[in-house]
Order: structure tokens, then C-alpha cells, then sequence
């Protein structure tokens, strides 16, 4: 039989065990039992765990950036085959600046051979401006210019704007492109005296009318779309509690 100051050892060596990250320890008839394994031989299992966990993730991340790295190179190669120029290798700060330059240049220059052509651009835009100011007879012409996405009721939006305004239409034309269009009419103003002086000023408020008519055919027809948009996806039915 152990005394109750050697039972109070006992206790005091289990908890010691304890906080040296041994195992449950259980005491019985002043006896301390405890797991076969010593604390530095499980300490040291887990830190070669963690040292290896720790070793495996520094090598995924390794290649990950390697691949990325060899991803941007090729990039960066294809760029430079794109660009000319006399440096056979440039540095990715003027390699970029050069692509930027290229591309705004290329843009412009599709602007300008597109000038002719009735080609929808990818921006709305409405623009009333003069087509010819010769016609004589106190009269000038202007076009009328509305780029949009297509929609079919915008069509019928356009007819009643054009009748309610009386213009005296000379060429009305067309095009799409995927989902956008474009739609072009040239109309005259006849606002002077029998001689060939146009007023220009009053030409000038006649277009200006138009323009706002158009804008506001334009503002119905986005309205109406982003309408549609949040529409399409049906609501979540509300849970009642």
C-alpha cells in the first residue's frame, strides 16, 4: 500500500507526463500506466509529418510557378513576333508599350477604312450631322446616324420618331453585324427665301431636334434591355416561415 503522500507523487508525475505530451496515464492501486511510446518518439513523428507535408506543398508551388512562368514566356515570344522591330530582344515593359501602340493604331486605321462603309461599331452612339450643304434652292441635307443593339420593336420606335418629325427623307439604309446595327438617313431642309441662302440657323435646330428624338429612341431601347436582362432569370421563391 502506498502512502498518501506517494499516491500525491503519483499524481504529480502523471500530470508532468502529461505536459510533456505523453499519453493518458492511468493510475491504478498507486500503479501509473501509460502508452509504450515516449513523448520525443511521438514529438518527433510529428514534426517529420509537418516537415514533409510542409516539403511536398513547396514543391507543388514550385512547378505551378514554373508552368506559369514558362505560360508567359510563350506569350510574351508570340507578342514579339507581332511587333516589329529592330531589337531582336526587348524588355517586357517596352515589349507591352509597343503592343498597346500597335493595337490603338490598328484601331484607328479600321475607324478610318470604315468611314465608307456602314459597318455597326461596338459603341451606341447617335449623330446628326451635315451631308450636303450644295443642294441650292435655300436647301442643305443632313444624316442621321443610330447605333445600337438589335431589337426588333426599335425598328417600329424609329418609324413613328421619323413620321411625328415630317422629315423629308432623301436615303434611308440599314446593316447588322451579329447583334448590332446600324441605321443611316439622310434627310433635306429646306429653310430660306427663293434665293439660294440656306438659314442655316434654323437647319441647325431642325437637326438638333432629330438628335434628341434619336437619343431618346436609344435611351427606350437600352432601358428596355437591361429590362429584359434582370427579367430573364426568374425570382427565388420566398420561403414563408
Amino acid at each position: 500500500m502506498f502512502s498518501s503522500s506517494g499516491y500525491g507523487d503519483l499524481e504529480l508525475l502523471n500530470q508532468c507526463w502529461h505536459e510533456f505530451g505523453g499519453s493518458d496515464g492511468v493510475s491504478r492501486d498507486g500503479l501509473l500506466l501509460s502508452s509504450s511510446s515516449s513523448p520525443s518518439e511521438r514529438v518527433g513523428g510529428k514534426n517529420e509529418n509537418c516537415e514533409a507535408k510542409a516539403l511536398a506543398a513547396l514543391k507543388n508551388h514550385s512547378e505551378a510557378e514554373r508552368r506559369r512562368r514558362e505560360r508567359i514566356n510563350c506569350h510574351l515570344s508570340t507578342l514579339r513576333g507581332f511587333v516589329a522591330s529592330t531589337h531582336h530582344k526587348m524588355d517586357k515593359a517596352t515589349l507591352l508599350a509597343k503592343v498597346i501602340s500597335q493595337v490603338k493604331e490598328l484601331k484607328k486605321n479600321a475607324m478610318e477604312a470604315s468611314k465608307g462603309f456602314l459597318i455597326p461599331m461596338e459603341t451606341d452612339e447617335v449623330k446628326v450631322e451635315p451631308y450636303d450643304t450644295k443642294l441650292g434652292y435655300g436647301c442643305m441635307s443632313y444624316m442621321a446616324t443610330i447605333c445600337c443593339d438589335y431589337q426588333p420593336e426599335i425598328l417600329s420606335d424609329l418609324k413613328t420618331t421619323l413620321d411625328a418629325l415630317q422629315l423629308q427623307l432623301v436615303k434611308s439604309e440599314m446593316s447588322t453585324l451579329e447583334r448590332r446595327m446600324k441605321n443611316v438617313f439622310v434627310f433635306t431642309c429646306c429653310k430660306g427665301d427663293n434665293s439660294n441662302i440656306v438659314n442655316v440657323e434654323a437647319c441647325q435646330s431642325i437637326a438638333s431636334v432629330v438628335h434628341k428624338a434619336l437619343g431618346s429612341v436609344l435611351e427606350k431601347a437600352s432601358t428596355s434591355m437591361e429590362f429584359a436582362l434582370r427579367t430573364s432569370y426568374p425570382n427565388k421563391r420566398r420561403r414563408m416561415c
